[in-house]
């Protein structure tokens, strides 16, 4: 055999080698990816559960979930979501086809507990309502609210009340003994349950003997207010002209605080000079009567939410 059929010979063994390797590769890859997009059977919902709802053969179908889909916590043995002799209960809702989860349902033979659906180092607190602090009853289990304490403190002038924000973004985890609403119309009930850390279960417990609390509906998924205001007696009046906590636009702002500060003083102003002006002979106090000292200038008292600042004015006559 010739040099150069031999160097032919051996350029077609490397070829032939490099194909079979590219081909295996191929080839295992094919089958790696056949096994990941292969189906596995899944116990998802027959039909919709609610809180409550208790586990039986009847409610639980088994249907083919992609492998590579299968959510944590699915169940593939009948054996193992529904052990003999033990029950187990929804936790949450389930819907219908929906994958039944281990953090969906109770443990094997415990109950429908709320316990179980406290996060960890959370606590359930309860507190009392009524028709108007709880919101006249749309407020439903999972909604989130600002709890609100109403309550007399004492300073300097004598007793006053106020209203402070105590909690915010609260997760209302029953009201009443009820976790769930099933028809979703308003119940106004006497009792709710939130969803608390241990310090927050205590501010409640003290809350609850020191005034009263009510309830603010908010949006799902709002962010909490850094600015917490107490408001007390001085705020309940129409705020036009802006004040201390909610500053009004400039076009306004300044001259209304004057407005009403002047409104409020203009009784004292008209006290302090007699309620009229002096007359002509008391001002001229005859040819041998000294000059009379001029009237001091009446002042005006501003208000800007509960700070007041006092200026002189101008006086009569000029």
């Amino acid at each position: 055999m010739s040099r150069q059929s031999m160097i032919a010979l051996a350029v077609a063994i490397v070829l032939g080698l490099v194909a079979v390797y590219i081909a295996n590769i191929y080839i295992g890859g094919s089958k790696q990816q056949a096994e990941l997009q292969g189906t596995s059977k899944v116990a998802v919902a027959a039909i919709p559960m609610a809180f409550g709802t208790e586990l039986t053969p009847d409610k639980v179908r088994f249907v083919d979930y992609p492998k590579a889909s299968i959510p944590p916590g699915a169940y593939a043995d009948g054996v193992q979501l529904l052990p003999a002799g033990q029950k187990r209960f929804a936790l949450m809702p389930i819907s219908v086809n929906e994958p039944i989860l281990a953090d969906k349902i109770s443990a094997p033979g415990a109950g429908a507990s709320m316990a179980a659906l406290l996060p960890e180092g959370m606590r359930a607190a309860t507190v009392r309502i009524d028709d108007v602090s709880g919101v006249a009853g749309f407020v439903q289990p999972n909604d989130t609210v600002d709890v609100l304490i109403t309550r007399t403190v004492q300073g300097a002038a004598g007793a006053a009340q106020v209203t402070d924000v105590l909690l915010q973004n609260v997760r209302v985890l029953a009201i009443d003994q009820q976790a769930k609403n099933p028809d979703g119309t308003p119940k106004v009930g006497r009792t709710a349950t939130f969803e608390v850390a241990p310090l927050d279960a205590q501010k409640l417990a003290l809350a609850q003997t020191t005034g009263s609390l009510s309830l603010v509906l908010r949006k799902p998924g709002e962010a909490n207010n850094p600015v917490v205001e107490t408001v007390s007696m001085n705020d309940l009046r129409y705020n036009m002209y802006g004040g201390a906590r909610y500053p009004a636009p400039a076009a306004v702002g300044g001259l209304g605080g004057a407005i009403v500060g002047s409104m409020n003083r203009s009784t004292d102003l008209i006290n302090s000079t007699g309620g009229s002006r002096p007359s002509a002979a008391r001002r001229s106090g005859g040819s041998k009567a000294k000059k009379a000292a001029p009237p001091e200038k009446p002042s005006v008292e501003i208000y800007r939410g509960t700070t007041s600042n006092s200026y002189k004015v101008g006086g009569y006559g000029r």
